[in-house]
């Protein structure tokens, strides 16, 4: 899950990759809109943190979706101002 959440301006997003994998890491709006794009790049196993600067978007509900091989996780994360 990022933190904090509900979040102002910034969150951070971290995550542990057992296998080496291509890796996205997308944001998205309740529309299902993309917004922004963290990560998008093959690595190597282990532990990883993005910080998401969310400065130009307004106040509401966001989701972010994690896709590393076969393995999708989507979670809701809230931006407050």
């Amino acid at each position: 899950q990022n933190f904090p959440n509900p979040f102002n301006q910034s969150t951070k997003i971290s995550w542990q990759s057992p296998l080496g994998n291509y890796t996205t890491l997308k944001v998205y709006d309740v529309l299902g809109n993309e917004v922004a794009t963290l990560f998008n790049e093959e690595k190597p196993a282990g532990t990883y943190e993005v910080t998401w600067y969310a400065e130009q978007l307004t106040s509401g509900v966001y989701f972010y979706q994690l896709r590393a091989g076969d393995f999708i996780q989507t979670k809701k994360m809230l931006l407050l101002k």
